[in-house]
């Protein structure tokens, strides 16, 4: 155990902040740790947005769920996968066709997500809070007008940051068992982790909603199961994302 394993440990979406401002240095150092993160191919294929436009942050919370925190906290950001700067840097040394495929798709997201990672991890270190807003997707095309995103670039997810003003219950999370597998997977002990698993959500959801409430993750992850944002692949065709 060392220090910084501690911070991550104590991770918690912050959904309330106090009034306090996130200064400019703390916002400089969290983007310059963001920014260190790791990237395939040094591609860093990925943009993020500062909202500091009050009536473009109320819109954009309306469009994301009416999630209040978006409106009141310090800083939002919203992470993109970003493939137009590299087509930018790419056309000046390539005369071919340049080419929407899955994988650079996915090195999109996947740097979006490394680099939100990091400065997500630099702001707690800060003494911050913050909170992934995956309902920026809930309305994507609606979200990539108002932030004037170009063709092949799409919105991945929002990020709150700010001082916290509550201090949530640690979430359980899976056991290690149902996680990290040697040499390959392990399918005969799912159902007993599994098991495992609904009985600490149960307790922990009771222990949040005093006694009113005490979902399993097996019947939440059931709620995933049906169509969920279903218009993301029209969205991203209409981004460019031809993904061949």
């Amino acid at each position: 155990m060392n220090e910084t394993i501690g911070l991550m440990k104590q991770h918690r979406s912050i959904r309330k902040f106090t009034k306090d401002p996130v200064t400019a240095e703390q916002l400089d150092a969290i983007l310059t740790a963001a920014q260190q993160a790791s990237t395939s191919s040094n591609m860093q294929a990925y943009s993020v947005i500062g909202i500091t436009d009050k009536e473009l942050r109320n819109e954009l919370a309306k469009l994301a769920g009416n999630q209040a925190y978006i409106e009141e906290s310090p800083v939002f950001l919203v992470w993109c996968a970003d493939l137009y700067r590299w087509e930018q840097a790419a056309r000046r040394h390539y005369d071919g066709e340049i080419l929407s495929t899955t994988e650079n798709f996915i090195i999109g997201t996947v740097d979006a997500a490394l680099a939100a990672q990091n400065a997500a991890i630099a702001a707690e270190s800060l003494g911050l809070g913050i909170v992934y807003i995956g309902g920026i997707r809930n309305q994507p095309e609606q979200i990539s007008e108002l932030l004037e995103l170009p063709q092949h670039v799409y919105p991945v997810f929002g990020m709150c940051i700010g001082v916290p003003d509550q201090s949530p219950l640690d979430r359980p999370r899976l056991p290690r068992a149902a996680v990290y597998y040697e040499n390959s997977y392990k399918t005969n002990t799912m159902d007993s982790n599994i098991d495992a698993y609904d009985e600490a959500m149960s307790n922990y959801m009771k222990a949040r909603s005093n006694g009113k409430a005490g979902t399993t993750w097996s019947q939440a992850m059931a709620t995933k199961a049906g169509p969920v944002r279903m218009h993301m692949r029209s969205f991203l065709q209409k981004q460019g994302f031809e993904l061949e």
